[in-house]
């Protein structure tokens, strides 16, 4: 409406003025040739204007020939860069689904087209590669090392071809490269951390890890999980050389972690071989009110040396109780209870899990009682037997490897955090230190009989 309105006010003003133009009193005299003309003064303003416009319009008409070749050229260029854009776009299209002839042949399409294009390059060497022209895509790469905006890409690619051609330390040396020009970059990080990782240079990884960022809060606790590990791992490393070290950084992972029974584990044993037995039951015994983990009920039954088989039960009902609920802890107590010649107190421990399907452990346990109270070696064997179908007892394990202990990284790939105590099925091991311990039963009840009677009245008078 306001547009409308504006043109009839124009019009309006241009014919208002065409007839002021028109009259305007006075003549003009032109005289050329022997001729005389004589028009109004408005009359010869109006033509003079519309010679003016007519002028104009010639010359533009004539402007327009002039450049018509130049504009024809400048849309052939165009609709050349436009078909070379195209091209480009279904390379890299087919390239991610896995057609790697048909993105090459873009490619070549692309590079007739657009010269001078770094992503064409990209693409036909994305395309070598996937093909297995392995030379030709190296030479492609090396091109476009040298460009500031394809340099980051082109490492990438050699870093693909050098995985594929299994040469890890140049694919390494690629990645450090670029992380060198790009730190944000992922797949250049995530490499030279993964291989810090795999040669054991858990301080270099965890200064690498203290300044990456993270925005989300799952990456946040990813990395807190991380940093937790590594100073973990940083600490088992140091445990004998450098025991300082390690507990700074057990005590590190642990306030990350609170809960993280490795770093707990070696904090406690440092403690206890400063002879600070009170800081290290303390700490185990916080730990282990948190996640129940037998080896901080091990560690804390044992974290005093030169202690009597007495004195350790009695830390162990300390720690779990006469009668503890969860089978992990029933183990623990009943295999001191064992250790102290307590064979009725470690069978009546036992005695709810054995009904229901008991585990490996349970089995051994069981047979080394049998053997060691009333030495029925019929019925030692028969709980073996039992324990080789019984289900597994939890450990550490990684990759389908186990453990007695927690490592850092995988013994398979060398990934960071792949253990995890949980059950497995693993039978031969546990039987194997099963008839080791009846044997080691057998010895030390034949060796310490005076010992053993004297320690059952102290148990039963506390």
């Amino acid at each position: 409406m306001i547009r409308l309105i504006f043109y009839i006010a124009l019009s309006l003003a241009i014919s208002l003025g065409a007839v002021w133009l028109i009259s305007l009193q006075g003549t003009i005299t032109i005289d050329y040739n022997g001729y005389r003309m004589q028009p109004s003064l408005g009359a010869s303003a109006l033509a003079l204007i519309v010679l003016v416009i007519v002028c104009i319009a010639i010359w533009a008409i004539i402007r327009r020939i002039i450049n018509a070749p130049k504009k024809l050229a400048k849309l052939n260029e165009q609709r050349r860069k436009n078909a070379g854009v195209q091209a480009l776009s279904d390379g890299f299209i087919a390239l991610q689904a896995g057609e790697a002839t048909k993105a090459r042949k873009f490619a070549k399409e692309a590079k007739a087209r657009l010269p001078q294009n770094s992503a064409v390059k990209l693409l036909e060497a994305n395309a070598d590669l996937a093909l297995g022209d392995l030379g030709q895509a190296r030479e492609n790469f090396k091109q476009l090392i040298s460009d500031d905006k394809t340099s980051l890409a082109a490492l990438h690619g050699l870093f693909e071809q050098a995985k594929t051609q299994g040469r890890k330390d140049v694919a390494i040396s690629f990645a450090q490269k670029a992380f060198e020009l790009s730190p944000s970059s992922s797949w250049a990080s995530e490499a030279v951390f993964d291989d810090l990782i795999k040669n054991s240079q858990f301080e270099k990884a965890l200064m690498m890890i203290s300044v990456k960022s993270a925005k989300e809060q799952s990456e946040k606790q990813k990395i807190r999980r991380k940093k937790a590990i590594l100073h973990s791992a940083i600490a088992s490393q140091e445990e004998v050389k450098n025991p300082d070290i390690a507990l700074l950084n057990a005590q590190a992972a642990l306030k990350i972690l609170p809960d993280f029974v490795p770093a707990a584990l070696i904090a406690a044993r440092i403690l206890s071989n400063r002879n600070q037995i009170r800081k290290a039951s303390s700490l185990l015994r916080r730990v282990y009110n948190i996640n129940k983990h037998p080896d901080i009920a091990r560690l804390y039954i044992n974290v005093q040396s030169g202690i009597s088989a007495v004195d350790k039960l009695k830390r162990a009902y300390d720690l779990m109780g006469e009668n503890p609920s969860e089978q992990n802890a029933a183990i623990v107590l009943a295999q001191t209870a064992i250790d102290a010649f307590e064979w009725s107190v470690a069978r009546k421990i036992l005695a709810k899990f054995i009904s229901k399907n008991p585990s490996k452990a349970i089995c051994v346990l069981m047979a080394q009682i049998e053997a060691g109270q009333s030495d029925n070696q019929g019925k030692a064997r028969e709980w073996l037997s039992r324990a080789l179908n019984a289900p597994s007892d939890p450990t550490w394990v990684a990759d389908g490897i186990t453990s007695d202990h927690w490592e850092a990284i995988s013994p398979l790939d060398g990934r960071l955090d792949a253990f995890e105590f949980k059950v497995v099925p693993s039978n031969e091991s546990i039987i194997n230190d099963g008839v080791l311990e009846i044997a080691k039963t057998e010895k030390k009840q034949g060796e310490d009989k005076p010992e053993q009677k004297g320690e059952k009245a102290i148990i039963h008078s506390s």
